[in-house]
């Protein structure tokens, strides 16, 4: 069974940075493209970043190209999201999942998320 689990979340101003992190029990990530999801309240689930097994294959939504970058470690079994030049629509929990395209694969659960939270 694998556990994902998100962390680095806070509450942060507009303009500022957080840097997010997700990791698994239960299963080696390198061999799995990645990808973060977020959900804001009253919204469904989108996706925000995709990365290939080794680190390639890597894009984002719109909303954040520019602003977010995904990277791995997979010596660390760790998935990263740099975010950079926060805004207030930005503010969601986010998460981690193994993905097809910006699908997620429906094969893992999800984890709990980390709650970011942009002030204006």
């Amino acid at each position: 069974q694998v556990q994902l689990v998100e962390s680095g979340g806070g509450l942060v101003q507009a303009g500022e940075s957080l840097r997010l992190s997700c990791t698994a029990s239960g299963r080696t990530l390198s061999h799995y493209p990645m990808a973060w999801f977020r959900a804001a309240p009253g919204k469904e689930r989108e996706f925000v970043a995709h990365i290939g097994w080794s680190g390639d294959n890597i894009y984002y939504a719109d909303s954040v190209k520019g602003r977010f970058t995904i990277s791995r470690d997979n010596a660390k079994n760790t998935v990263y999201l740099q975010m950079n030049s926060l805004k207030p629509e930005d503010t969601a929990v986010y998460y981690c999942n193994f993905a097809n395209g910006r699908l997620p694969a429906g094969a893992w659960d999800w984890g709990q998320g980390t709650q970011v939270t942009v002030s204006s």
